[in-house]
Parts: C-alpha cells; structure tokens; sequence
C-alpha cells in the first residue's frame, strides 16, 4: 500500500465514505508500523460534492476527459497564433462540450443516488471551463483527485481561484510582463469571442421565450373563447332540464289522473253489463 494507491481509492469513493475509509488505511498503515505513510492518509482532504461530480466524470468518462483537455491545448494555441477564426469556433465547441460533459457528471451522480442542484452542475461547468484554461488544473481533473470546484478568472495561471477558498497568486518577473500583457490582450479577445456567443445564445432563447408566451396567450384566449361558450352552452342545458322536470312532472299527473277516470269508467261499464244481464234473465 503507498500514497497513490490509497488517494485512488479515495477520491473514487462517494464523499459519505470518503473519512471512514481514510480512517481505516491510515490505521491499517500504522498498524504495518509505516507512520510516514498514516500520516500522508490522514492529512489527504474529502473532496465537496461538486469535486466528487468531476472526479467521478474523470474516472467513468476518461476519454471524454482526455479530448477535451485536447481541445484546451488547441484553444491556448490558438491564442498564442491570434487565430481568429479558429478561436470563435472552438470556443463554440467548448461551450459545448462543457455543457454536455457537466450534464453527465450530473447522471453519474444520480447513478450514485444524489441529485445535483442547478448551482453543483454550474460549478462542475466552472471547473471543466478551469480544466480547459490551466494544464495544471488539467491535470488534477484527468487524475480524478480535484479537492473542490475551481473557477477561472480570465488571466492565466494568476488567476485561477478555488470557490470557496483562497486565491492562488503568482508574481510574474519583469521580463514576463510583456508576455503577461500580450496573454491578457489573447484572453480579453477570448473572452469577447465567449460573450458575443453567449449574448447570440441568450437572444436565441429570449426570442424562444418570447415565441412561447405569444402561444400561451393565444392558447389562454382560445380556451378562455371555449369555457365561454361551454358556460353558456351549460345555462341553456340546465334549463331545458328544468322544462323536462316541469313537463315530466304534469305528465305523471295526467296519467294518475287518467288511470282514476278509466278505472271510473270500467266501473261503470261492469255495472251496466250486470243490469242488463238481469233483464234479460227476467
């Protein structure tokens, strides 16, 4: 049992068990009286949940991983060309890929029995755009060992951020400067390429709103049009049922009413037949 070995196994565990087997390796690597070794165990990190989502991704979905950490070499060297056209494409392309890939670290999750919230897929989204933009980053994220989300900020290396934690600096040299500068004026035209893309996509979907309630409404109307017409539709039938109540009820009267008379009259009939089968015995 080494480092390597334990931290695979750790980081490819879900978060709920992640301290009861650390727990258990540490005591196992002090028990084979490697202190060093237990010591290392302990002091290894449970991932947050959002971590765990790109870490499973990373393990489950290796060669998705690998192509697109292939993509952000091809974005830096795009970049460091200035290629215009190629940068707007395959910044269309990452947008994506991350997409996709953040919806199936949200599957894996759920095969695992937990349903990410909208804010865990926007941090994986987050951490696989950082994956994207550090080779560093790039790295954890293929290994599957990310201790939590990483968000990146837009300015190389020196910016990159761990959410929720702290920031993460370095002090460029003074012959770096120019190169620092030229790769803030690469990464701004990055950016604007990213927020052209977005502001096309947010049009796209406000005009797909705007589509959608224009249908509502005309849908509302229509139905409005229908229960209006089955309203009155309704008032004409409850009193064509109240005439039938009125009229079935005369007419049961009449019927009672003739029954009594013919009963009457075949009363009479008996009686006359029976006096005049009297006379004709006289």
């Amino acid at each position: 049992m080494d480092i390597n070995e334990v931290t695979d196994e750790l980081y490819g565990l879900e978060p709920a068990d992640f301290v009861e087997i650390r727990t258990a390796r540490a005591k196992e690597a002090r028990a084979d009286g490697d202190r060093a070794l237990a010591n290392k165990i302990a002091a290894l990190r449970r991932p947050t949940t959002v971590a765990w989502m790109v870490n499973i991704l990373a393990r489950e979905r290796a060669e998705d991983i690998s192509n697109l950490l292939e993509l952000g070499e091809a974005m830096r060297d795009a970049q460091r060309h200035l290629a215009g056209d190629d940068l707007r494409a395959l910044t269309t392309q990452r947008q994506q890929v991350v997409r996709a890939m953040a919806k199936q670290a949200g599957a894996l999750a759920a095969d695992h029995g937990y349903q990410p919230s909208e804010t865990a897929l926007r941090e994986v989204g987050q951490s696989l755009h950082a994956a994207l933009a550090d080779p560093e980053i790039g790295e954890l994220v293929r290994a599957g060992r990310l201790l939590s989300a990483v968000s990146y900020s837009g300015m190389g290396p020196a910016g990159l951020t761990l959410v929720g934690g702290s920031e993460h600096k370095r002090t460029p040299t003074r012959a770096s400067r120019e190169e620092i500068s030229e790769d803030a004026l690469i990464e701004a035209r990055s950016q604007l390429v990213d927020a052209e893309e977005a502001e096309r996509e947010a049009e796209a979907m406000a005009r797909s709103a705007h589509d959608d309630a224009n249908r509502a409404t005309a849908n509302l109307s229509d139905a409005s049009a229908r229960v209006e017409d089955l309203r009155v539709q309704l008032t004409q039938a409850e009193q064509e049922l109240q005439f039938a109540r009125r009229a079935e009820q005369v007419a049961t009267g009449q019927v009672a009413t003739s029954d009594r008379e013919l009963e009457q009259v075949r009363a009479r009939v008996e009686k006359l037949r029976k006096r005049l089968e009297a006379f004709a015995t006289d």
